[in-house]
């Protein structure tokens, strides 16, 4: 087994789920996770956790719901019972083809994205982590070598993560003590403004003890409202299996009101159309791992390249909420990205510039 492979399930289970003895964990393993599986169940069995193991395959995944009559009525209480019960979460993804469920119709899909809310729920209300195992798919889909990729992922995984945190922190300080976020980007026309008032940023540090669920992370996160203005993606991404590539949102009263695709622009439509919750902000997301140096149209490692912003319509997360506060609820939370790098483009908060043509106004070469 590569070493690194042992390196990921080390930094999974100690530093990102901060797993412990006796703690009951459930571990979802992807198709072509299988290796990395083996390693965080023996890192699992030296700590002294309890274990349940699923098996996630996008192949099982479409065959059932291409074969179901639709009805999916409500969450299934043996899945909920699982989930209300543990610990921790553990998402090993590693699929053999990322476009797997692409012939499964919409309205399918969205009925069972509605039906598992309640699973979805109780999933999140646990120490879950979701990672990424390299496989060939992902390799391909990212248009790289199988070794350059494995190169890539480990590169933006075996990271020092405590050294990211403080760095990550002036961010979050900053949209912690700010109203109000505008983004500017001179060459698509972008202008769009969003409150971030009384709301809590998480600096995303890959460790649950950051209210951080994903390795690799490196983004400060936030739960935006009364959004305003127009806003260009021009980050290319899969979306429901499909290619989607150049998307406008028009948000008036923090509701999307018009959006266009230059591709894919059906599945967006279909996403927007979840639920009244799906037309709204869940997420600003702010990239800030300079780990990850290119697009691998893969949104755990896209959204976090340093440089970028991402906005997600659907759910948002509690950990940015006033407690007592039900932030935007939907049974979707699809992240879009814009790259922050152009010339023209910047990030204000409260009308002071915090990040200009992709640095940081703490970095080396920001221009006031």
């Amino acid at each position: 087994m590569d070493p690194r492979v042992r390196e990921h399930a080390d930094v999974l289970v100690d530093w990102s789920a901060r797993i412990e003895a006796g703690d009951d964990v459930v571990v979802s393993v992807g198709e072509g996770a299988h290796d990395l599986g083996v390693a965080v169940a023996a890192k699992l069995g030296e700590v002294g956790a309890n274990t349940v193991t699923t098996y996630a395959s996008e192949e099982m995944g479409r065959a059932y719901l291409r074969a179901h009559d639709g009805d999916f009525g409500e969450s299934p209480a043996h899945e909920l019972a699982l989930y209300e019960n543990a610990d921790s979460v553990l998402f090993l993804g590693g699929s053999r083809n990322t476009t797997a469920t692409a012939d499964v119709p919409a309205e399918t899909r969205q009925a069972a994205a509605r039906s598992s809310e309640a699973v979805r729920e109780a999933r999140m209300a646990t120490d879950w982590v979701s990672t990424l195992h390299p496989t060939r798919a992902h390799a391909q889909q990212a248009g790289m070598a199988f070794e350059e990729y494995q190169e890539f992922v480990y590169d933006a995984v075996l990271r020092d993560w405590e050294s990211l945190a403080d760095e990550m922190q002036e961010l979050k300080e900053a949209l912690d003590d700010g109203s109000e976020v505008r983004l500017v980007k001179e060459s698509d026309d972008t202008d769009l403004t969003m409150s971030v008032e009384n709301r809590t940023a998480v600096n995303s540090a890959a460790s649950v003890a950051y209210d951080s669920h994903n390795l690799p992370s490196g983004e400060v996160f936030t739960a935006p409202e009364d959004t305003e203005g127009e806003v260009f993606f021009d980050v290319p991404m899969t979306i429901q299996s499909t290619r989607v590539q150049g998307v406008r949102l028009v948000f008036e009263d923090g509701e999307v009101v018009d959006h266009a695709a230059e591709t894919g622009e059906d599945a967006l439509t279909e996403v927007l159309d979840t639920d009244a919750g799906a037309r709204r902000l869940g997420e600003l997301g702010v990239g800030m791992n300079r780990g990850v140096d290119r697009f691998t149209d893969n949104i755990l490692f896209d959204e976090k390249m340093g440089g970028t912003v991402h906005l997600a319509v659907g759910r948002a997360y509690d950990a940015c909420l006033p407690e007592g506060e039900e932030g935007n609820r939907s049974a979707t939370h699809v992240d879009l990205i814009t790259d922050m790098t152009e010339e023209g483009t910047r990030m204000e908060v409260d009308g002071d510039v915090i990040q200009r043509n992709g640095l940081f106004r703490w970095e080396d070469g920001f221009e006031a």
